[in-house]
């Protein structure tokens, strides 16, 4: 068995007695107190996750943007310096090899945050695409560790412990901030729907902010709030709602796809490709739906599956999202859950289940 790799916030974890578990390769927090208090912090106040496992891929050269803008399906040339752009990685096939988060620091350099589990998936597959750029392609995974405050106080929190100009950061904007000589990456993103921060910096710089913000009284959460968290709001997650099956026409991403690009991997194919699926929200009065829990019509038909489920902090109820096939939704809108041996009837929502507050 591979040893766990660690992050430079293991030993604080223990010391704060965090119920420790594997995470795409990490020994990572699950959770401090309970997944409910560390979800009602994140909604009411502030919490501070430990994302360190996340991977950094750094692009720079007279073409980063051009290059960034044609392995991504979203426009990144059309953002402005300074933003930060969501977008899926295809293959010229329009698989999903992995979404990340793509930020323009300047007109020569470009950070892209990418999932813990892909780090080395989506290093190899970026860079069978520098050939014809003029750019160098880095894996600085190693080098930073990445903190997400969370919370309609982030900003207030930040402000006092020495942040000033944070104020002045739009949502989806990351900026280079240098305080008491240390440099910092700070993005106005996150994955939980609320406002909030996230912090790349050198592993002891992250370390000494992070005892920082719990001495302000900032709540530490883990990956299991953190998973309930973006799905009250319905965002995907890679390895449940978004892998390498499946395209993001039928990952409920088409707004993500910029078929207007002159060109980018993964366009030729589709442009022309009907999407086989849809992925939808699906809430339960009593009982909660899992992943892997089928998705019926009312004839009992079987539609799909729930990708991910849980039962949410906020609105006290099953919530889930699930991929069906896109033939089969029914014009009813009516759809059940198979939850062990019953069949629940399931409300459909067009919205998310938790409307959040981000700016």
């Amino acid at each position: 068995m591979t040893d766990l790799k660690k992050t430079s916030l293991t030993d604080v974890h223990l010391q704060l007695k965090a119920k420790m578990a594997p995470f795409a390769g990490f020994e990572m927090p699950l959770q401090y107190s309970s997944v409910k208090e560390e979800v009602k912090a994140v909604r009411s106040s502030s919490g501070v996750f430990d994302v360190s496992h996340m991977g950094e891929f750094f692009v720079r050269g007279k073409d980063a943007i051009r290059f960034v803008d044609y392995i991504l399906t979203n426009d990144f040339a059309g953002a402005d310096l300074n933003k930060a752009v969501y977008s899926p990685l295809c293959r010229e096939n329009g698989t999903i090899v992995d979404d990340l988060i793509a930020y323009k620091l300047g007109q020569e350099e470009v950070l892209l945050c990418v999932n813990a589990s892909n780090i080395d998936k989506d290093f190899k597959h970026i860079s069978q695409f520098t050939k014809d750029f003029e750019i160098e392609l880095t894996n600085e995974s190693d080098h930073f560790s990445l903190l997400a405050l969370q919370g309609p106080k982030s900003e207030e929190i930040l402000k006092t412990i020495g942040f000033n100009s944070i104020n002045e950061f739009t949502y989806y904007s990351a900026h280079k901030v240098i305080m008491n000589d240390k440099t910092f990456i700070i993005a106005r993103t996150g994955y939980t729907g609320e406002d909030g921060f996230e912090i790349f910096g050198a592993h002891e710089d992250i370390k000494s902010l992070w005892m920082n913000l719990i001495e302000h009284n900032v709540v530490p959460c883990g990956l299991a709030a953190r998973d309930v968290l973006r799905l009250e709001v319905g965002y995907p997650l890679y390895g449940n709602e978004l892998s390498d099956d499946w395209t993001p026409l039928d990952a409920g991403l088409k707004w993500t796809v910029k078929l207007s690009k002159d060109n980018f991997v993964g366009k030729a194919f589709l442009e022309s490709y009907k999407p086989k699926y849809r992925l939808i929200k699906l809430m339960l009065e009593k009982g909660i739906p899992r992943s892997g829990y089928e998705v019926i019509n009312d004839s009992g038909e079987l539609l799909g599956s729930i990708t991910s489920g849980t039962m949410s902090v906020t609105i006290e109820k099953g919530i889930g999202l699930a991929l069906v096939e896109k033939s089969k939704f029914p014009e009813n809108k009516n759809f059940q859950i198979k939850v062990r041996s019953n069949n629940f009837p399931a409300q459909f929502l067009s919205k998310p289940f938790v409307t959040g507050g981000h700016k």
